[in-house]
């Protein structure tokens, strides 16, 4: 055991040394001076259809002091965003996380956040504001041992959406050539009215994993779950099918004759049970003739039988052709060589690398001009809580900074959420007895109106009685 001490104790510190080494770039917890720190947007603001945020810990939380910020108005836009060091993610893992909490029931809204590229006006941002880069320019990154030429793929949007009965999932829409694609997989998201906490993370293998409350939700890849690339193959729309080429599977057997006399089989025929009626008035009544009835030996309107087509081909389809967007790709690969011939030769002649890319797209995971991170709603009723924004390049410590928040407190604030539910219970109780005192005597008057109407009935039956006796008594006197 004695040995044993030693190692644990190795493993421990290397687990500290690697947490302390996380790079984080940008981490906002709603302390003192998050304002400084966040610019409001006046994005909507001329039409007086912007809300106000409010710093607050909400109706119910595990810890008062524990502050994000909040939607306070319905009906209302809301823009917010802060700044942070430029950075890019090549080569590194990209981690995304902050908590939400939608106090209002949310029946139909967004709990997500942005990560935005390039020059922001914050005091402008808002629905308008591209959550991107502009993708369709070649980036030729020359350094003294390689040239690497890539598009570069941008932002990201991600969180919680909710509407209806029909979305309730967590959107990771990544942009890519100018245009937002969305994740492929579907990933639930929760519902309550408690806090959650959201994670994307982006790996340098182009492997993703989406997290919620610590927990892996979704994986996979970027090149398999969004269509950010386009497909190698096509099918050629210039192709067309054969005039010869036969889709028909079955025909009908040329050999199968129609039965003599099948068409003079009625459908109907008269029912030979049916019997005029004993009253039945022919001068009135016309001729009586009997009703019919379905004819048991009738086939129907008579088809050939079927038989497998020997010229059938099965379904045509195009032929598959070189994708022509991969094909301008690779040409604008070879005009920039072509342009910077003299330094790929001088390079050659150096004896130094050029490390060209393929059209997979090796860097498709790099976002490298990221700057700002900002929450932009519409919200029909406010409520929705943000806390806790995390960007950083490792996994582990996201998931400590969450157990130290959010899963330290979230015990304390579901059993505060319960007492405030079960006082809504009790005060919805008390008024309950009220309405069925109100029913009960409803129910009585009702009863009592039927007592009376009841005797009231008997008395005139009674008297209608005596006046009938009187009668009989008159008719034998």
């Amino acid at each position: 055991m004695a040995k044993l001490l030693p190692s644990i104790v190795s493993l421990i510190l290397i687990g500290l040394v690697a947490i302390a080494s996380a790079a984080v770039i940008f981490e906002e917890r709603f302390d003192d001076g998050w304002e400084k720190r966040w610019v409001k947007s006046e994005w909507k603001k001329d039409d007086k259809s912007a809300g106000e945020w409010n710093h607050t810990s909400g109706n119910w939380s595990g810890d008062a002091n524990d502050k994000g910020i909040q939607t306070s108005e319905d009906y209302r836009f809301y823009a917010i965003s802060a700044e942070f060091p430029e950075f890019s993610n090549k080569d590194k893992t990209l981690v995304f996380q902050f908590s939400v909490k939608h106090e209002q029931k949310l029946d139909c809204g967004g709990g997500y956040m942005k990560l935005l590229s390039g020059d922001v006006d914050q005091k402008k941002f808002g629905g308008d504001t591209p959550y991107r880069y502009i993708t369709y320019l070649v980036s030729i990154t020359i350094s003294a041992s390689s040239t690497n030429i890539f598009f570069l793929p941008c932002n990201i949007m991600f969180g919680p959406d909710i509407c209806g009965y029909s979305t309730k999932k967590v959107h990771a829409i990544l942009t890519y050539n100018d245009a937002n694609h969305l994740i492929k997989k579907d990933v639930p998201c929760e519902t309550d009215q408690l806090t959650h906490v959201y994670t994307f993370v982006l790996r340098p293998d182009a492997t993703y994993s989406i997290l919620i409350d610590n927990v892996e939700k979704q994986t996979g890849s970027l090149y398999s779950d969004w269509d950010l690339l386009p497909p190698k193959k096509i099918k050629d729309p210039s192709a067309k099918k054969p005039e010869d080429w036969d889709e028909q599977e079955y025909i009908s057997d040329p050999e199968d004759k129609k039965p003599d006399g099948y068409d003079d089989i009625p459908k109907e025929i008269p029912d030979t049970d049916a019997k005029k009626p004993e009253d039945w008035d022919e001068e009135e009544d016309g001729e009586w003739t009997a009703p019919t009835i379905p004819n048991p030996e009738y086939m129907g309107e008579w088809k050939p039988k079927q038989i497998k087509n020997p010229n059938y081909k099965g379904k045509w389809e195009a032929p598959e052709i070189d994708n022509p967007a991969q094909l301008c790709v690779r040409f604008v690969w070879i005009l920039t060589l072509r342009l910077n011939m003299l330094f790929l030769c001088s390079c050659i002649n150096s004896h130094e690398t050029i490390a060209l890319q393929d059209t997979d797209d090796s860097e498709l995971y790099v976002f490298p001009k990221l700057k700002y991170v900002g929450v932009e709603l519409w919200q029909v009723k406010s409520g929705s809580l943000f806390d806790n924004v995390l960007i950083c390049d490792d996994p582990d410590y996201a998931k400590k900074l969450a157990d130290e928040t959010w899963g330290k407190f979230k015990d304390a604030e579901k059993a505060a959420f319960d007492e405030i539910e079960k006082k809504k219970e009790e005060e919805e109780s008390k008024d309950a007895p009220a309405e069925t005192d109100a029913e009960d005597e409803a129910e009585e008057d009702e009863v009592d109106e039927s007592d009376t109407k009841s005797k009231t009935e008997a008395k005139s039956e009674v008297s209608e009685e005596t006046s009938e006796k009187d009668a009989t008594a008159h008719d034998e006197l």
